[in-house]
């Protein structure tokens, strides 16, 4: 299914659903992220909720999910209230786009996601009397002046900035899931997401890895802000998605964040080559000025997670870049081909 074949009705609760031993409501469902874990848990076993707003997530990312009985899609904007009959057991909140063009693009409305998205499903929770996972990101951190970022730094953001909606925003849901967690007795899990990449991503999202992938399969120049000689860690989507799942299902008295992320670091010079040589590409290089407030370190320690969850990234960034490589090679194939057929 092709999004613009999308009609914007919701997708009702059908017919011949077997009876869940567990119901998992996942939000920002049919994003990049969301679209792993509604795939990853969707069993005979599992009904899936998958809630999601279509401003940066995409019909196509579930198609294959929507005509299965246990898979029920909701088109709805988590700054609103959500009211559903019947139970929840889990619920992941994976809703806010990530993408810096994005979420930078109306501001507000971001903010709105993380505060009030937060504020209405902690509200569910309670209700429900399901556990919840926020997922939080690497970005609570800024520009670090610590590396690699334990949990208990507190960070170096800027709350006057173009970022800022979004850092400070992920921030205000983790101070809202800690207190519904001390004062209304909610199970809170939260999650600090590193840089994850794979497919489903979408080609114009602005992140690096998309960005570089794009510009050498096109033969366009790799764009790189400053030098290069910022880092970042890249977590497989693969294994971030082993990650959430273990939180979610960890004892009840892990409820403090939790980062997840390979903390293998590379700079932004040395992804640029990595690109080059798995695509063949001859893209030449091209230096354009560092954005205000752009992390020169990104790397997480993830003590925690190896010792709460038994749990480490597996993929290797090479093997990583050589499946998104491919399914950004697909996609461009695709979008050539139906360029003809509309000619």
């Amino acid at each position: 299914m092709k999004d613009s074949d999308w009609n914007g009705q919701v997708i009702g609760l059908k017919r011949g659903a077997k009876p869940s031993r567990k119901t998992i409501l996942i939000t920002g469902g049919a994003g990049f992220l969301g679209s792993h874990l509604c795939r990853r848990l969707l069993t005979a076993e599992t009904r899936i909720i998958c809630v999601d707003n279509l401003l940066s997530g995409r019909i196509s990312n579930i198609a294959p999910l929507l005509q299965d009985p246990n898979f029920t899609f909701i088109e709805h904007d988590v700054i609103n209230p959500l009211w559903l009959d019947g139970p929840v057991d889990e619920i992941y909140n994976m809703a806010c786009a990530a993408s810096p063009p994005r979420y930078q693009a109306d501001p507000i409305h971001t903010f709105k996601t993380s505060a009030l998205g937060a504020i209405n499903l902690l509200d569910l929770a309670q209700e429900k009397g399901a556990r919840i996972l926020q997922a939080s990101t690497s970005e609570v951190y800024g520009d670090p002046n610590v590396s690699p970022q334990p949990e208990d730094y507190f960070g170096n953001v800027n709350t006057f900035g173009p970022r800022s909606c979004y850092d400070e925003g992920k921030r205000s849901a983790e101070t809202l899931f800690h207190d519904y967690a001390e004062r209304c007795d909610v199970p809170t899990k939260i999650a600090r997401i590193f840089n994850t990449y794979g497919p489903n991503m979408r080609a114009s999202d602005g992140r690096v890895i998309s960005n570089f992938v794009i510009q050498a399969l096109e033969g366009a120049p790799i764009t790189i802000y400053g030098e290069g000689q910022q880092t970042r860690s890249f977590c497989y989507v693969d294994d971030l998605v082993d990650g959430l799942i273990r939180l979610m299902g960890s004892p009840a008295e892990v409820n403090f964040p939790v980062n997840l992320g390979n903390p293998l670091e590379f700079t932004i010079k040395e992804l640029a080559y990595q690109v080059l040589r798995q695509t063949g590409s001859r893209s030449s290089l091209v230096y354009k000025p560092l954005p205000q407030d752009d992390p020169k370190q990104r790397r997480p320690d993830i003590t925690r997670a190896k010792t709460l969850l038994s749990w480490q990234p597996q993929i290797a960034l090479e093997d990583g870049l050589r499946n998104i490589i491919r399914y950004f090679e697909e996609e461009l194939a695709r979008k050539a081909a139906a360029s003809l057929v509309g000619e």
